[in-house]
């Protein structure tokens, strides 16, 4: 598959204009045995990317980048991508269970806790009962030896996953998927906070809320402790900064608008 592909520069990382068909049908399309990798991104994502010009290769390193967030989508269509939608990680997730049943592929899950791990294999085996779950791996809160990591990568090759939905946190994940392109003979999707909410240990907000681009003060209220850094301290940096740069006070050119990837 080889189609162009828009995409912009949000404070310097890259994100792209896709909807759930197109993206589900290009990842359909990576399923052969290549070694991939998507970032879901969102402002959290966007100001770590800021911050940090290692992570920012990581994201921008990325076969796919979508817009996993309302304000990515709000800043994205002011900077030319006029058809971008939402593609938020859930619900990306469930469309490419549906895919891979009914193409007869295989997914697995690497990371959260042990007990989110299982939750989600049982509520992902109930809703796809056709679907091959061949690998589902929480691994330890700790730096893995070299030897750790190389047995998780023999596994994940021997369970022969098509799609592998990682869910270590931003950043951990995306510089975990670096890393481990051209190891792991799959497609990557950096889903975060998907394992919690497709687990039942978390729920997301109502439309409604998504719509008004307050889902993060919704998450705040549900987890304070562990988000309000993340939150009250990067959102306002993001507001500031994107309007500069719509303004065209501030410049983050990426080397073109367009990206093939075959």
């Amino acid at each position: 598959m080889s189609q162009e592909v828009k995409f912009r520069s949000v404070l310097g990382m890259r994100v792209d204009e896709l909807d759930y068909v197109s993206a589900v049908e290009r990842l359909r399309s990576w399923c052969d045995g290549s070694s991939r990798y998507v970032c879901c991104s969102t402002v959290h994502m966007v100001m770590e990317s800021y911050d940090n010009p290692e992570f920012q290769k990581f994201v921008n390193s990325a076969d796919m980048v979508v817009s996993d967030g309302v304000p990515i989508v709000w800043v994205t269509r002011k900077l030319g991508l006029t058809d971008q939608v939402r593609v938020d990680a859930p619900t990306l997730t469930l469309k490419l269970c549906e895919m891979a049943e009914k193409n007869g592929l295989s997914v697995g899950f690497y990371g959260s806790t042990p007990q989110i791990i299982q939750d989600l294999v049982s509520a992902i085996s109930k809703r796809f009962p056709g679907l091959t779950i061949s690998y589902a791996y929480s691994p330890p809160f700790r730096p893995l030896s070299a030897s750790e990591d190389e047995q998780i990568v023999q596994d994940i090759k021997n369970a022969g996953v098509d799609l592998l939905f990682v869910g270590l946190g931003c950043p951990k994940q995306e510089r975990w998927m670096f890393e481990h392109r051209g190891r792991v003979p799959a497609t990557m999707l950096g889903v975060g906070w998907t394992f919690d909410v497709l687990s039942g240990h978390s729920k997301m907000a109502p439309k409604w809320i998504q719509d008004l681009a307050l889902e993060w003060l919704y998450r705040l209220i549900q987890d304070p402790k562990k988000l309000w850094r993340r939150h009250l301290i990067h959102n306002p940096r993001f507001v500031v900064l994107t309007a500069l740069q719509l303004l065209s006070f501030t410049r983050y050119p990426l080397k073109s608008e367009t990206a093939i990837s075959p």
